[in-house]
This record gives C-alpha cells, sequence and structure tokens, in this order.
C-alpha cells in the first residue's frame, strides 16, 4: 500500500467552510483524521484542495464516445476527464434505437459494476423534437413505460437518470416509474408549459436538464418550464458554465432564485472535450467543432460542449464571481447527493473516497487524486 499522506498548508475547502493553512490526511483510498509518523508530507502551501469533481451529464472526452464506443474509448474519455478533476463521472447516452440503446447500456452497466464510471444517464429518445437540439428526430418517441423500463432493465442496477419531455403522452407515467425505481427523472429537451412541468415535479422529477437550453425561454405570460424548476425545491438544475451554452447573467439568475444548494455544473461534453477541434460523430449525428464551440454539421445545433470541469470551476471564480464554497457545492457535494453517493464522495471529510483536485492560487488545476492515488501529481514536494 502507498505511503499515507499528508497535503498541508492549503486552503481546504470542507463542508462548513475553508481552512486556511488545512491539511487532508490519505490513508490508502480513503480520508482519515490521523496521520501516522511515516506519512509523506505534501506542501501544498498557497493552493486550494477541493473535493473530486462529479460530473452527471457527459457524452465523451479525448477524442472517444460514451453513446456507442467500446470500452476501451469509453476508458479513454474516463481517463481524460480525470486528468481535469472529476474523479466521478456518470455516461450520458443520447438519442438511439432502442435495442442499439438498451445493447450499450449493457457495455457501459459492466464499466459501472468495474467503478469505473458511476452510472448511466439516458438523454433521449423520450424527448421533445420541438427541442431536440443535437439528437436525431427520426429516433425519438413518446415515453413509453414499457420502453423506459427495457432501458432500466438493460443498465443491471446502473441506470442513474433519464431525459424526458414529461409532457409528452406517457411523460408523467414514464416519471413515476423512474422514481418507484431510484432513477432520477430530468425534464429536458422540452416544450412543456410552466404548469406541465410542475405536474412533471409532483410525479417525482427532481432535475433539470441542462436548464435554459432545449427549452422555451421565460416568458411572462408564458413562464414556462424555466421558471417552474427553478422556484421548486425540489429540483437541482443543471448548468453548463462554459460561456457559449449560457450568458453569465443567466447563470448569476439560477443561482439567485435556487442557490447554491440546488445548482449542478455539468459539462454536457462530447468527444472534442480535452482532444480538440474537427469533425467528430454523436450519436449518428455529425459534429464540427472550431473554436471549441460543437455544433451539428447539418443545421447548426450546439451539440453538447467540450468544457471540462477545471474550465467550469475557473470561470465559475474568476468571471462569474462565485464564492468558491458555492461552486464545490455545485461540482462536488450537490452532484453527489443526486447520485446517492454523498457517504462516500462530494466533500472533504474522514471515512470518504480520497477523491480530491488541488488548484493553484488562479484555479489552474495542477493535482488530482482518486481514491488515493495520484492521476496528476502535483510535484509540489
Amino acid at each position: 500500500m502507498a505511503p499515507s499522506k499528508v497535503l498541508a498548508g492549503a486552503r481546504v475547502v470542507l463542508p462548513t467552510g475553508t481552512v486556511d493553512d488545512g491539511r487532508v490526511i490519505v490513508e490508502g483510498p480513503r480520508i482519515t483524521d490521523t496521520a501516522p509518523p511515516d506519512a509523506e508530507v505534501v506542501d501544498v502551501t498557497g493552493h486550494w484542495v477541493v473535493p473530486g469533481f462529479v460530473d452527471i451529464h457527459n457524452h465523451g472526452g479525448g477524442g472517444a464516445s460514451f453513446a456507442g464506443g467500446t470500452p476501451e474509448d469509453i476508458l479513454q474519455g474516463v481517463r481524460t476527464h480525470r486528468l481535469h478533476g472529476t474523479t466521478t463521472l456518470v455516461a450520458s447516452a443520447v438519442t438511439g434505437d432502442l435495442d442499439f440503446l438498451a445493447r450499450h447500456a449493457g457495455v457501459l452497466a459492466e464499466l459501472a459494476q468495474q467503478g469505473d464510471i458511476a452510472g448511466i444517464h439516458f438523454e433521449g429518445p423520450f424527448i421533445s423534437p420541438c427541442r431536440k437540439g443535437a439528437h436525431d428526430e427520426q429516433l425519438l418517441r413518446d415515453p413509453d413505460p414499457a420502453e423506459v423500463r427495457k432501458l432500466i432493465d438493460a443498465a443491471h442496477g446502473h441506470a442513474k437518470m433519464m431525459t424526458l419531455a414529461t409532457e409528452l403522452p406517457g411523460g408523467l407515467n414514464s416519471v413515476r416509474l423512474l422514481a418507484e425505481h431510484g432513477v432520477i427523472a430530468a425534464v429536458g429537451h422540452t416544450d412543456a408549459t410552466y404548469e406541465q412541468t410542475l405536474q412533471a415535479v409532483d410525479a417525482g422529477a427532481t432535475v433539470a436538464t441542462h436548464l435554459f437550453n432545449a427549452m422555451p425561454p421565460i416568458g411572462h405570460r408564458a413562464p414556462g418550464p424555466i421558471t417552474a424548476l427553478l422556484e421548486d425545491e425540489r429540483v437541482t438544475v443543471e448548468l453548463i458554465n462554459d460561456g457559449t451554452h449560457l450568458h453569465p447573467a443567466a447563470l448569476q439568475l439560477a443561482f439567485h432564485h435556487a442557490g447554491a444548494a440546488r445548482v449542478a455544473f455539468i459539462t454536457d461534453a462530447m468527444d472534442a472535450a480535452g482532444f480538440g477541434d474537427g469533425r467528430y460523430m454523436l450519436g449518428p449525428m455529425e459534429v464540427e467543432v472550431a473554436d471549441g464551440v460543437a455544433r451539428l454539421v447539418e443545421g447548426g445545433s450546439i451539440a453538447g460542449s467540450t468544457l471540462t470541469l477545471d474550465r467550469a470551476f475557473k470561470r465559475a471564480v474568476t468571471v462569474d464571481g462565485l464564492p468558491v464554497e458555492d461552486v464545490v457545492a455545485a461540482i462536488s457535494a450537490n452532484p453527489a447527493r443526486l447520485l446517492g453517493m454523498a457517504d462516500r464522495i462530494g466533500s472533504l471529510e474522514p471515512g470518504k473516497d480520497a477523491d480530491l483536485v488541488v488548484l493553484d492560487s488562479g484555479f489552474d488545476l495542477v493535482g488530482v487524486m482518486r481514491r488515493g492515488e495520484w492521476v496528476v501529481d502535483p510535484q509540489l514536494g
């Protein structure tokens, strides 16, 4: 077993607040509260130590796709995001043929069983053609509880979330089915009204898939789903903080109305994240990435992002001016709670997994630890 480590001298963000000149003690794969005499001391003075990032909505990275790739492809994408601080990741599938999605869920379930991913998110096919975004309209379908159940079963206990347009026929019954099986029902790619969205929340929906994107805007006579999702205390709202998907004022609006406890930063990343510009496939759809922005070749819709969570963190603090503690909640604690994993991850507390990120004073990533092992060694001494 690797020697115990003491990360000393940093500003450490704990659930109770930030501790200056703090320390985090790691023994094996866990955080502990007592350091043995022979522990290795890592001097991280002048840096921040924050919990490892938790991404609940991610389609790929490093040139590899989670939406149909081989196990090796998927692991390549997972490793890419780990290099950027994401120590826990849910793999997201995009709209496809139902039988294909079920087969691919089996591949992802094996990786979840091994602990490489934290579970599966089905984004489509049960979404609105009016708000399809980068999904193939020919493959969209109304939510049928029997078909929803087929995908849940195909995931062998590893289905974590499903995005639905809950206003479609079968939508509310599908939400109820998901809730009964412990799978997060997320409202997204929806053309729902304010009233229809409240019905979905009453039925058990608890997440807004990339709030603001792929849903009607707020209107003063038709407040729409955004208003309903922001105001309901039962809902956590996903935000893509890449500077492309959201205007900074929209981000501030979400934080102001939902509060830091109800925001989850996501990447909605596709293959190009951590890789570069070029042509890619997102499911069956061809995507052109130029200057880091992914758009469909046909139609020009934004097609996921090339975001990594370390960039989302830095932008939230340095551009959006959010308190570091609020950013840590949105990027670690809240998504961990949504996944039912807050007893293991999402905060720096004794007994939890030693998943952490070291940031310099300018909030650039310099170190990543996952389960007590350095993924990115800060080489600080």
